[in-house]
């Protein structure tokens, strides 16, 4: 069924078919409608960052930067669903077009810019919430904030998003928001961090509540930088890493329609280059920080690729847009299988 929706979906500009399928799952939910039509996703409970996760197979931020739809799309069969990116005041973000498809390699081209509500309208839909699975929010900064003043934004989203999530994500990776990618590095990562991870720690000691910060990075880095930011996020305390975000490189799509668009690469043509940056995020990190693999999972082979790699969860995305609903179910299965395999080996 969902190839023929597909077809018909594709047939629109990307962000028009984008608006219209959530708009569509929305309504769908609200009917008590979607549970029937969505695969079922066997429970396969994991523990990761202290929280449990009904399957360890999320939907990666993005798709529902707003949190206007995140109760249908956690009704597919999520086991956790990460909501943003949000930033402290609305924004329009980058001129239209600017998603762009390509089909031939079942990938994805964006320079959305974070485009969003604003923090206060997610906070409002999240206070709604049906969703009982786990969720996240992510969050960044305006892009009329200067770099060097990004720790505010990030501190202010922080500070209203904190009672709401169940995780919260800092995206310091985005390609669309200039200079954002700066912050991964050296002092600039750790001054902001560290900042961050005090008013969590303030925060829990006050209200008793932890709350786990993670970290969103690039897929456009070499060994010694992977080794750098490792030993930051470890150093300042961070609970999680989402390995990875979008890439820049056109490896892969080059001379098909769109393939020189600017914006962020997802799909197919990042798997193997997010899969080898996890494989060395978790040579570095030796187990001492749970990672989230996402970027390329198009089927059950590519989710249980990324496991094998060292992460502890999977988020869909641009694979979820080409391949639907049943490939929830599919990379659930083979991800624990291969978490099974995992546990096994480190028994023996």
């Amino acid at each position: 069924m969902y190839s023929l929706i597909r077809k018909l979906l594709f047939c629109l500009e990307p962000e028009t078919a984008h608006d219209l399928t959530l708009d569509m799952l929305g309504a769908a939910e609200r009917l008590k409608l979607l549970k029937l039509l969505a695969p079922r996703v066997d429970s396969q409970p994991a523990e990761v960052m202290g929280l449990q996760f009904p399957n360890p197979v999320g939907l990666a931020a993005g798709l529902d930067k707003n949190g206007d739809y995140f109760n249908a799309l956690g009704s597919l069969g999520f086991g956790f669903v990460e909501i943003g990116t949000v930033t402290p005041k609305p924004q329009p973000g980058n001129p239209k077009p600017r998603m762009f498809r390509l089909p031939e390699r079942e990938a994805i081209i964006n320079r959305m810019g974070f485009n969003n509500k604003g923090v206060d309208h997610l906070v409002r839909r999240v206070e709604r919430r049906r969703y009982q699975g786990v969720l996240g929010i992510n969050i960044g900064k305006n892009a009329s904030t200067p770099v060097e003043r990004a720790v505010d934004d990030y501190l202010l989203c922080l500070d209203k998003v904190y009672d709401h999530a169940d995780y919260i994500t800092f995206n310091i990776s985005s390609p669309n928001t200039p200079g954002l990618r700066d912050l991964q590095f050296g002092d600039n990562l750790s001054r902001m961090l560290e900042a961050l991870k005090n008013e969590q720690q303030k925060r829990f000691h006050e209200f008793g509540r932890y709350v786990p910060l993670a970290v969103k990075i690039a897929p456009d880095m070499d060994d010694a930088a992977i080794e750098q930011v490792a030993t930051v996020l470890y150093e300042q305390g961070m609970d999680g890493v989402i390995a990875t975000n979008t890439t820049v490189s056109r490896e892969g799509v080059e001379g098909l329609k769109h393939g020189e668009e600017t914006g962020g690469l997802s799909g197919t043509p990042v798997q193997e280059k997010s899969t080898r940056l996890i494989a060395t995020l978790h040579g570095h990190l030796g187990g001492r920080l749970p990672i989230i693999g996402v970027g390329g999972i198009m089927d059950g082979e590519s989710a249980a690729e990324k496991i094998d790699a060292g992460a502890s969860l999977v988020q869909l995305y641009t694979g979820f847009v080409y391949r639907g609903p049943a490939l929830i179910r599919d990379a659930a299965r083979a991800a624990e299988l291969a978490l099974n395999d995992r546990r096994a080996n480190s028994t023996n």
